[in-house]
């Protein structure tokens, strides 16, 4: 018995609405459990993590990717490749120093935020999809990219768009150079 691409199609909703919905009642969970929202952004960013140090491997078998060259092409890779993979969503990217290490993700559309309108006036320093940049940070890190990811914008808090940034914290040369 074959399926029809549209069925599969469906699944992949379902399948990414039960996930977001499992992640509100997390985030209200956490909310619950800790009474400062730096402690839940904390919490969210250490489960973050951890899941990134294993999606990396998922990642990497899934797309056949290239490795990349730069700290450009990576923000891409993980603009283009990985958010559609897992999110379904592709952000635009933006480089944001002269440098080159400094980079944003700015997504029009922040699918873990579905089913959420806005935060409760208690609740305004909390960072609802900090989970995000552990996961960044986490899969950065299991590929040798050392990395400050956070949050510069988020809807959630009335801003336009929803935007990440990541600073790579080593240049490419000082990682060349250890190998030597």
């Amino acid at each position: 018995m074959s399926r029809s691409p549209g069925r599969k199609q469906e699944n992949h909703k379902i399948s990414r609405e039960l996930f977001v919905l499992t992640y509100g009642a997390l985030v209200a969970q956490l909310c619950k459990e800790y009474e400062k929202d730096e402690d839940v952004n904390a919490c969210l960013d250490r489960m973050g993590y951890s899941i990134g140090i294993r999606l990396i491997d998922d990642f990497l078998a899934r797309s056949a990717v290239r490795k990349c060259r730069s700290y450009s092409e990576t923000a891409d890779m993980i603009a283009q490749v990985a958010f559609k993979m897992y999110l379904g969503v592709t952000p635009s990217v933006s480089c944001n120093s002269v440098t080159g290490n400094e980079f944003s993700l700015i997504l029009d559309k922040n699918p873990l935020v579905d089913f959420v309108e806005e935060l409760p006036a208690e609740r305004a320093s909390l960072c609802y999809c900090n989970l995000l940049c552990g996961v960044i940070r986490g899969a950065l890190e299991m590929v040798h990219l050392a990395a400050e990811v956070s949050f510069l914008q988020d809807r959630l808090k009335g801003d336009a768009v929803t935007e990440i940034g990541i600073t790579f914290l080593r240049k490419p040369e000082d990682r060349r150079h250890r190998r030597n």
